[in-house]
């Protein structure tokens, strides 16, 4: 019996029946084309990997200890649903301790998450109704946007730019999307520029919120990634409980990537609607999970070491980069450094390779150079690097950047 009519029943929202027979390739899957191409034409060959967007190391053994222990407890075997008071609790003592933000209900004010994109996602069915707008930054992570236009949202891209610290140009929003917005999508440290917000900036995006009716969703996956001062936390704003929530992760800070855990924060309203449609969609991550995640929000001396190796990765990095001529200049936090890519290459025989975008850039450090980076040409064209590439210890960070200011250093770029 042919399968044949399942084409014609595709939804809109994924391509109805062109479901599958487009030719673009996702950026993500050329890189690791290219890299599989790179592979293939130098057999044995190191490939740098710049690219990568998730901790190099596994979570500290203590964690790995906690979720022992918590796993062998009969009581937490079941259905997690919502979650129990532990990690809330210690949600709410995070935030008060590391960010600063004191008074979080823990009961009526945190809800655990499956991982900040499992927010990303619930979150919009919460407020998009067919014809709204959202607000999101561009480049950014588009997941929330996504999930709003799957419910007949829209999306109205706020782009970053340098000249503006890469932080969102609020008043250039033009008065017709603003009668239509519903939410204002942000995450500081950001993805991919690095860029860090402040608090003028945060305490003017409240202010924002209230007059134009606007629910704010902080996406905090780096915020404790901070390489000078205190984490800045949205919640930390006067009035931003008020008209807002902020997603934090164990992913990036606690090198908890694959454990999926973290949890919302703020408005209560916000986090109740977040809690009713989650109970709708998933069964709640695993309570010894959640535990050892608690465990970790009540020991940031972990993000601590990490923040500090994360930094003098990326001192390194950047006076590698400048060698050779990229205007790098260190972040505030995240593990991201967002460099102009160059327009043009010259070999030391003379020949010129001529870049029109970031990809082709990002395509050409790959197959000639086995370095890989991300490629960005949303508002300009730039490289994302990340130092969480592998090395364990100095000596082997030493040799990698080394290694990598050799291979770049061969050319001559042109900016």
């Amino acid at each position: 019996m042919s399968d044949s009519y399942i084409q014609d029943l595709f939804a809109e929202r994924i391509g109805g029946r062109h479901y599958g027979k487009t030719t673009a390739i996702y950026k993500f899957e050329k890189i690791k084309r290219a890299r599989r191409a790179a592979l293939a034409a130098h057999p044995g060959a190191e490939i740098i990997d710049m690219g990568v967007g998730e901790p190099d190391e596994m979570a500290f053994p203590e964690v790995v200890e906690q979720l022992c222990r918590e796993a062998r407890k009969p009581e937490n075997r079941g259905y997690a649903d919502n979650g129990d008071a532990v990690l809330k609790r210690a949600a709410a003592r995070y935030l008060e301790r590391v960010c600063g933000v004191a008074g979080v209900d823990p009961e009526t004010e945190v809800v655990h998450s499956i991982g900040s994109k499992a927010a990303l996602s619930i979150l919009p069915a919460a407020l998009v109704n067919p014809g709204d707008v959202v607000l999101m930054t561009t480049p950014g992570y588009p997941v929330f946007g996504t999930h709003a236009e799957y419910l007949g949202g829209r999306v109205h891209a706020l782009p970053l730019t340098e000249a503006n610290g890469f932080l969102p140009d609020l008043s250039g929003i033009p008065g017709d999307v603003l009668r239509r917005a519903k939410a204002l999508v942000l995450n500081y440290p950001n993805n991919p520029t690095g860029a860090s917000a402040t608090a003028d900036f945060f305490a003017a995006v409240v202010e924002f919120a209230r007059r134009h009716r606007l629910v704010v969703v902080h996406d905090a996956a780096y915020a404790a990634l901070v390489f000078e001062g205190k984490p800045l936390s949205f919640l930390a704003a006067p009035g931003a409980k008020g008209v807002g929530v902020e997603l934090h992760s164990c992913s990036k800070s606690f090198n908890m990537t694959g454990w999926r855990c973290g949890f919302v924060a703020g408005n209560g309203r916000l986090v109740k609607a977040y809690a009713d449609l989650k109970d709708n969609t998933d069964s709640g991550q695993f309570l010894a999970i959640q535990h050892a995640a608690a465990y970790s929000f009540d020991h940031p001396e972990i993000t601590g070491q990490i923040t500090e190796k994360y930094a003098r990765r990326m001192t390194m990095l950047v006076r590698t980069l400048q060698e050779v001529g990229f205007a790098a200049q260190a972040p505030k936090g995240s593990f991201f450094l967002y460099v102009r890519a160059p327009k043009a290459a010259v070999t030391r025989k003379g020949q010129r390779i001529e870049f029109g975008t970031a990809e082709d850039a990002s395509q050409w450090l790959i197959s000639e150079k086995l370095v890989s980076t991300v490629p960005w040409d949303d508002v300009g064209g730039y490289l994302r690097f990340s130092v969480t590439f592998a090395a364990q210890g100095l000596e082997e960070e030493r040799r990698v950047l080394g290694e990598l200011g050799a291979r770049l250093g061969d050319v001559q770029f042109e900016f």
